[in-house]
């Protein structure tokens, strides 16, 4: 069975940056598009960004500042974040999936908390 676990979250600034990590077990491949979603505390989630073979896909609220990689030798999914805003506090999910259908996403990990305070 698929297991994803995600790291790397905490408590930040705004203008700060945090680097989130997912890895994964459990017969994945690198044949599969991988995503991260987020939640925000009385929201639904919110697509953030899809990573599938070489080709990498944002959110408009977070292009030109998060980072969405990979590395297959670790099968280790990665978000680097950038110039944060107290928007983007939300609990972070990996997911095994592609684009805004959420529905269609078959795998999920617990997910780590962002927060972005003064």
């Amino acid at each position: 069975e698929v297991q994803l676990v995600e790291s790397g979250g905490g408590a930040v600034q705004p203008g700060g940056s945090l680097r989130l990590s997912c890895v994964a077990s459990g017969g994945t491949g690198t044949i599969y598009a991988m995503s991260w979603v987020r939640q925000a505390p009385g929201k639904g989630p919110e697509w953030v960004s899809s990573i599938d073979r070489g080709s990498t896909y944002y959110a408009d609220s977070v292009k030109g500042r998060f980072s969405i990689s990979r590395d297959n030798a670790k099968n280790t999914l990665y978000l680097q974040m950038n110039s944060l805003k107290p928007e983007d506090t939300a609990l972070y999910y990996c997911a095994r999936g592609l684009g805004t259908n959420l529905g269609e996403y078959n795998y999920w990990g617990q997910g780590t908390q962002v927060t972005v305070s003064s």
